[in-house]
């Protein structure tokens, strides 16, 4: 005999009216406002953290005098308009090279999203309220009268203060909430009754439910898929910590949904007091028998008077809960396919799961954000159990914007990120030796080129060149003997929006913390001189605040050195320049710039000159580039490779700092790269170049770094451990208060142009940098 099915019209399944404002009106009545919820890494916290966040939780349970439902949505991570941003820069691009990695990238992007099942997840609350509106007496309430309106606003002044309430109890989880507005409520119920299906922004406007909707005893069909939901019928005594991330983080289309009712307390302390004289009565019997105890009614009696004491404490509430769960399958074999895996997992934690049969679509009605349990299938829990039941355990950092960074091991999801769409777009990267830092940023690097941006790098040991010459992008060698050279001296192009003479002043301001950098340590009177010598080399040269510079030659290192020669106080001091000038490092300052930076990939190499000249090179090299920033206003990134070597010194680590927080007005990201976290967070601008970071890389680390890195970066236990086992290439990205634990991967093409790894750079016969 044939399964009967019974096709049902698309608008009988919408229990929606209508989406007005940030508000969503029932068929029925009803009113609702969905938030939206950001998730958390929930395994990467420390069991203190886990326990304090469930805590919190609880308290935000403990509050509640109305039912919600949290939503868990998971859907299919779409990339087709990344994908096809990347083709309209491949067509675009004129460099052939470029052009073939872009080909590449996008093709890399898209097989692993096509090999693998990513899925984006989306966590909501959806506070209910019934509007309610009473005709006068002795009148008929007639559709639309004047008393609806009225009604309707009561309605959502009532559902605004829960609103609020909610947000401000996931606040205190440190979670953050969002109402959600017509078009991304639009957008949810889109994605809610077409499961599977990229968002079309015409039909999601339109409020279309699915084209194609069929009723079977054991399933549903919509659209092209087929619908089945199970609901949890069985709970152990005890749950453990994030019992549900196993299933929340399923690479799988489904949504799951937990009903949450308050219950009222005199009614169940009521009913407690009579199951308490029942169990007791049982043990009684039992003793008067003379026979064994039966420790199972024992366990209840003294769980039923502590959770009595704690409601009578007001310590706990009681809740009638139901939780669901409808997953989304090509056909029955699939779908049978997915309950066995969700069904083992739950056993595992002695947790049952059953399917549902001829109520399938009461339960697909259960499972979509509109806060109504057609199901009622519930178990009682007290607030400390519920906590457990915290869903928001998964962060999902894919976007249509940015770069690829990685893969989140968390959820198996791309880390597709755009560091410009933070409050500023600097990145810190720490990392020991060898844990892949440089290649994680190379990549970074290869794919920013290809999205568009320009890169200027500085590279102490001459590991950005290959990746320099396959893009066809400038190596420029700064060195004693180099026939590359920065005169420190050159005036700076003026912004339109600054004077010639505010950007004299600071240059001037500069100049003076590198002369102390060369010098070393000096007094302040000294510093006055330095000031005053670097202000007459100028006017030597007819550059002076209140005069046009801009077709100017500036001075060189040597015109400075004779001017502190004919100034009281500055012979000795010309002594010190000497060796810039003329001794052992001349040829290094003083001559004319001759560089050309005019290409998307600049490197500026200082493998070759001696270690005391590197931080100086480092400082001269970001003044330089900074200059060029300031005044031409384009989309940049500024990566500056082993920057230990600059917070060594006070002005170096100054001017660093400088730039880093000045970096976002003038479109501009800086990347400070370190292995050396001693150094770096020993100097007191170290913290607050990561504090005005909004991007954070952490790969490996030793044990003597981990905990001023875990200290610098507010790290959990578990994260500091883990930091301290995970493989290269492997470890965490921080993106604001988002954590997610990330592996780097590569293409093939992209790791041939990118590896240091001396093996492999032998065996294609290119000389290995000196990493």
């Amino acid at each position: 005999m044939a399964r009967e099915t019974r096709n049902i019209s698309s608008e009988s399944v919408l229990p929606v009216k209508k989406i007005e404002g940030n508000s969503v009106f029932l068929k029925d009545g009803g009113l609702r406002k969905v938030i939206m919820v950001n998730g958390v890494n929930f395994d990467l916290k420390s069991s203190e953290e886990q326990q304090m966040i469930l805590a919190a939780f609880a308290d935000m349970l403990n509050s509640l005098d109305y039912p919600i439902e949290i939503s868990v949505s998971s859907r299919k991570f779409f990339i087709d308009d990344y994908l096809n941003r990347l083709k309209e820069r491949e067509d675009q691009e004129k460099n052939e090279m470029m052009r073939n990695q872009i080909a590449i990238y996008r093709e890399f992007i898209e097989a692993f999203v096509s090999e693998n099942a990513v899925m984006k997840k989306g966590f909501f609350i959806t506070i209910p309220h019934e509007i309610i509106s009473l005709p006068e007496i002795g009148k008929r309430q007639e559709p639309g009268s004047q008393t609806e309106p009225k009604a309707v606003r009561e309605a959502e002044e009532k559902l605004n203060l829960k609103v609020e309430q909610i947000i401000r109890g996931l606040h205190r989880i440190g979670l953050r909430g969002i109402v959600l507005e017509e078009a991304e409520l639009q957008e949810l119920f889109y994605g809610a009754f077409n499961p599977g299906e990229k968002l079309n922004p015409a039909e999601a406007q339109k409020f279309i439910g699915p084209r194609r909707f069929e009723i079977s005893p054991s399933s549903l069909k919509v659209n092209n898929l087929v619908a089945k939901t199970l609901f949890i019928s069985g709970y152990p005594r005890y749950l453990a910590s994030g019992w549900m991330s196993d299933i929340i983080n399923l690479a799988e289309l489904a949504d799951i949904s937990i009903h949450i009712s308050p219950t009222e307390t005199r009614d169940v302390l009521r009913q407690l007091r009579n199951r308490s004289a029942q169990v007791q009565v049982q043990i009684m019997e039992l003793e008067e028998k003379g026979l064994v105890r039966d420790p199972m009614l024992e366990t209840a009696l003294y769980d039923i008077e502590a959770l009595r004491d704690n409601l009578q404490q007001a310590q706990e509430k009681l809740f009638s809960v139901g939780v669901y769960m409808t997953v989304f399958g090509r056909d029955v074999s699939d779908l049978n396919r997915i309950f066995d895996r969700i069904s083992s997992g739950l056993e595992a934690k002695l947790v049952y799961a059953k399917p549902l049969l001829f109520e399938n679509l009461q339960g697909f009605y259960s499972t979509l954000p509109i806060a109504e349990d057609r199901l009622e299938i519930a178990n009682p829990f007290n607030t400390n159990t519920l906590s457990s039941f915290f869903p928001f355990v998964s962060a999902t950092l894919s976007s249509d914007e940015g770069v690829l960074y990685g893969i989140n091991r968390h959820n198996n999801t791309p880390i597709i990120f755009d560091r410009f769409s933070l409050e500023n777009a600097n990145t810190v990267v720490f990392a020991k030796a060898g844990s892949g830092k440089s290649y994680a940023t190379k990549l970074e690097v290869l794919r920013s080129l290809m999205v568009g941006d320009e890169v200027i790098i500085i590279d102490p040991e001459n590991e950005y060149q290959s990746l320099a010459e396959s893009v066809g992008g400038s190596f420029i060698k700064i060195s004693l003997d180099s026939l590359n050279h920065i005169n420190p001296f050159d005036v700076p192009p003026i912004p339109e929006d600054e004077s010639p003479s505010e950007i004299l002043k600071s240059h001037i301001v500069n100049l003076t913390s590198l002369m102390k950098l060369m010098f070393g340590e000096i007094k302040p009177e000294e510093e006055a001189v330095i000031d005053q010598a670097i202000t007459e080399a100028y006017a030597s040269k007819d550059i002076t605040p209140n005069k046009d510079f801009s077709g100017s030659v500036p001075p060189l290192l040597e015109d400075l050195e004779e001017i502190f020669r004919n100034i009281e106080g500055g012979r000795t001091m010309a002594d010190r320049l000497y060796r810039f000038t003329k001794g052992s490092y001349a040829g290094f300052l003083n001559k004319p710039s001759n560089i050309d930076t005019a290409n998307r990939l600049v490197v500026f190499s200082i493998r070759d000159l001696e270690d005391e000249l590197r931080p100086i090179a480092m400082f001269i090299i970001l003044n330089f580039v900074w200059n060029l920033v300031r005044a031409d206003f384009r989309k940049r990134l500024m990566i500056i490779d082993e920057a230990w070597w600059l917070m060594r010194y006070p002005d170096s680590a100054s001017f660093l700092f400088g730039l880093v927080k000045r970096a976002r007005k003038y479109y501009l990201g800086i990347t400070t790269i370190t292995q050396d976290v001693e150094d770096f967070l020993s100097s007191p601008f170290g913290r607050p170049i990561i504090t005005n970071s909004s991007l954070q890389l952490l790969l490996k680390q030793s044990p003597s770094s981990i905990e001023p890195t875990a200290k610098a970066f507010g790290l959990s236990e578990a994260e500091k451990n883990y930091l301290l086992e995970v493989d290269i290439g492997q470890g965490l990205f921080l993106a604001g208060m988002t954590h997610a634990a990330i592996e780097v991967v590569a293409s093939p093409f992209e790791h041939q142009i990118i590896t240091t790894n001396p093996e492999e750079i032998l065996l294609a016969g290119e000389e290995p940098a000196n990493a």
